[in-house]
Parts: structure tokens; sequence; C-alpha cells
């Protein structure tokens, strides 16, 4: 999980960050503008691209995962069930013991948290083409979408003491800030299922609709900031 994550976040980045650079080095943005192609169908273009490698890409991983998961629980189960015979366990015992073990194995939960770190990628592939759209070097991009993929996994403990230290309380006119602030930087604390998926807790369905429903928010917002940013760009 932790392979399929730090993958996903460095190639939607580094992907996305090289897009428009690339394009304009091989005179291809140019070719491409010159024809009546909007300006959004071609960074949504370029976007969906980049997402669905990511998505292929983490198919493969998981589906390799998920094998070797499969293999590794049914002999742990195995195991569980010589010890009951060995030992004279009381099916009680024994069923609690297979249930743990199974909680381990490929659950719903499991795939879950593949697709929280695909939400993931998908976010920062839109913020990247928002910083590509106005940045002039690829490494500015890559640094500052890294920087922002640090500061989205603290934006809601910054949001929370920044809150609680006013001790007359928070004004309106403060957490109207602070959910502003929240926009800019995405919460990735929000994407906490993938930890509770690697323990074997369960995950609700209404849960990762929120999520994807977040998801589509937060990428949506980026997408449409790039558009009003490139648009105005003249090539």
């Amino acid at each position: 999980m932790g392979a399929m994550a730090m993958f996903s976040i460095l190639f939607a980045i580094a992907a996305t960050a090289l897009l428009i650079p690339k394009d304009l080095e091989d005179r291809t943005l140019y070719t491409i503008l010159s024809k009546p192609v909007p300006r959004l169908d071609y960074l949504l273009g370029k976007l969906v691209g980049v997402l669905i490698l990511v998505g292929v890409s983490l198919l493969l991983m998981n589906g390799l995962l998920s094998i070797i998961l499969h293999f590794r629980t049914e002999e742990l189960l195995l195991i569980e069930m010589a010890k009951a015979e060995a030992h004279g366990w009381p099916p009680e015992h024994l069923e609690l013991r297979l249930a743990e073990v199974s909680q381990q194995g490929v659950t719903w939960a499991l795939q879950a948290g593949v697709g929280a770190i695909f939400f993931k990628a998908m976010v920062m592939a839109s913020m990247a083409l928002l910083i590509s759209t106005f940045s002039s070097s690829t490494l500015f991009t890559i640094v500052i979408a890294v920087v922002i993929y640090f500061m989205g996994h603290f934006t809601e403990d910054a949001r929370n003491y920044w809150l609680h230290s006013h001790s007359g309380g928070a004004t309106k006119e403060l957490k109207i800030l602070t959910q502003s602030i929240a926009l800019i930087f995405p919460d990735f604390q929000l994407y906490n299922i993938i930890d509770s998926t690697i323990e074997g807790k369960k995950v609700t369905e209404g849960i990762f609709s929120r999520l994807a429903i977040l998801t589509l928010f937060y990428s949506g917002i980026y997408s449409v900031l790039a558009w009003f940013t490139f648009r105005k760009k003249e090539f």
C-alpha cells in the first residue's frame, strides 16, 4: 500500500507537471490550439490521460497484492485450524481467530484503501496542472506540488489549533477564513481510511462515497482555476 501511494502521487505530480512544458518544447501546443479546440478540453484531456495511466498502474499493483494476500491468508487460516486441532481450542475461539485473520486478507476495505490512494493522486494531478499553467519551470511545479501534498496532511491540525487558540471562541469570519484555506490546500487527513484498511477495519460505502465526492470537488476547483489561468495565456 505504501509503494502504491508513493508511486501514484509522484507519478501524478511529475507527469502532469511535464505536460504543458513538453508540448511547448515540441511546439505541439501551437498546432493544437491553432485549431478550434477549447483550452478546457485540452487541459482535461491531458489530466484524464495521466489519471488513466495512474489508474491502470494501481489496478495492476492491486491485482498482484490481492493474489499474494489471498494465498497468504489461506495459508494462515490452515495454520490456525491446525493449531486449534492440536491444542483443542473451543469452536468459538477458533471462529474468532479465523475472523481476525480474514479481516487482514482481501476485503472490501482493502479495495477502498486503493481507491483512496487513487483519489489522492487525482487531487494532486489537478493541483499540479493548475500550478503548471502559470509556472515557467517544471521543477518549480513539482516542488510546490510536493510541498502542498505534505501541507495537506497537516491542514486539519493547523485549522483546529488556530480555531481553538482563541480563548474567546472563533468568530464567523475566522471560520470562513479557515474553510477557505482548506479549499486551497486539500485536507488529506480526510483520506485516512487508508490506515484503517491496513489495520483491517471496516470502511462503509457511505464514507467511500463522500470521499469520492470530495475528490471531485477538489479536482473540479483546481481544473476550473487552471482553465481560467490557461485561457489568458498567449501562445
